[in-house]
């Protein structure tokens, strides 16, 4: 019994000396709920690694940025690049991206129903001009797109679009709360109204209204940006105004130096884009409460448990 006293005694002041010297990682998510997977999964790496991580907090790209730049937050898994690279210039060296969840990946742009395209010709977003009412939701004779909320990368690029092309003369963009207005825009088509709207990919939304059958790409003829092959697209060789993006893990750079483990975790994790997508369509079919996301993820680490033990294994 006195023995069993001393083993206990020792045990718990292990577990205090490795609570007390384990650094408590501030982890953030994106705040676009197809990014939750994700979150979770590299939670759960790190976790594994030995790392406390507090319950990551979800934030528009704006606000992370500058608060991994204070050192106000570690990192996050939500990076998408070209698109914030704006955001690492403004952070002048002290955020840097690290890794890759998915390469080229995340393709972005406006779609529209493929019905309407089809009866009205649309190949591009400037032929929205001529057709403007039919896009129309409130009244104004404006077309009403579904945008980005104030905050998001894409926002920025959008932006872009509109005053280069002039595309506040014809279109309304709608920056409300993203997954409500795609929401509102999907009750719509199945109403047998016309939609307009931003998305990227993976993504529910093209889960719901499904690529080549509901909805296409149209092309936006953004002087900053190239014509790529795009299945689904009004055509097959298209300028979506966005370039593909990578999905990257972004961290403070000190927080990487003082942790070094950390960083080469995210060097070799990734996630397929089949995966993401396969968990999104579960999102949109409802299973996207918090618990659910948690669910998911474990249910992707055991049926991936050699990728995931191998990413720990290199990262030790």
């Amino acid at each position: 019994m006195k023995l069993l006293r001393i083993v206990l005694c020792i045990l718990s002041v292990v577990a205090l000396s490795f609570s007390a010297n384990a650094k408590t990682i501030k982890m953030a998510k994106a705040n676009w709920d197809t990014g939750y997977f994700q979150a979770e999964i590299y939670k759960m790496a790190l976790e594994e690694l030995g790392y406390k991580v507090a319950k990551p907090q979800a934030i528009k790209p704006s606000v992370f940025y500058v608060a991994a730049a204070q050192g106000d937050i570690d990192l996050w898994v939500n990076g998408w690049f070209s698109t914030h690279d704006t955001y690492i210039k403004e952070a002048k060296g002290k955020v840097k991206p690290v890794g890759y969840v998915m390469k080229k990946g995340g393709l972005q742009g406006y779609l529209i129903d493929k019905r309407t395209a089809d009866k009205l010709n649309i190949k591009s977003v400037m032929d929205i001009k001529k057709h403007a009412k039919t896009f129309d939701a409130n009244g104004d004779g404006k077309a009403d797109m579904v945008a980005c909320p104030p905050g998001w990368g894409c926002e920025k690029q959008i932006t872009k679009h509109f005053a280069e092309l002039k595309l506040g003369e014809f279109i309304n963009p709608v920056k409300a709360e993203y997954s409500a207005s795609m929401a509102d825009a999907i009750a719509r088509y199945k109403n047998g109204k016309s939609v307009l709207f931003y998305t990227w990919t993976p993504n529910w939304t093209v889960g719901a209204l499904k690529l080549g059958k509901d909805v296409v790409w149209i092309e936006v003829p953004y002087s900053k940006t190239k014509a790529t092959k795009v299945n689904n697209a009004t055509k097959s060789s298209i300028n979506l105004g966005f370039g593909a993006d990578d999905i990257r893990p972004a961290a403070n750079v000190d927080f990487l130096k003082k942790n070094p483990k950390v960083e080469k975790l995210l060097k070799v994790a990734s996630i397929p884009l089949s995966d993401i997508s396969a968990q999104n369509m579960k999102m949109n079919k409802g299973e996207k409460s918090e618990r659910d996301v948690k669910r998911h993820a474990k249910e992707w680490v055991k049926a991936n448990k050699s990728t995931f033990d191998g990413w720990i294994k290199k990262a030790k």
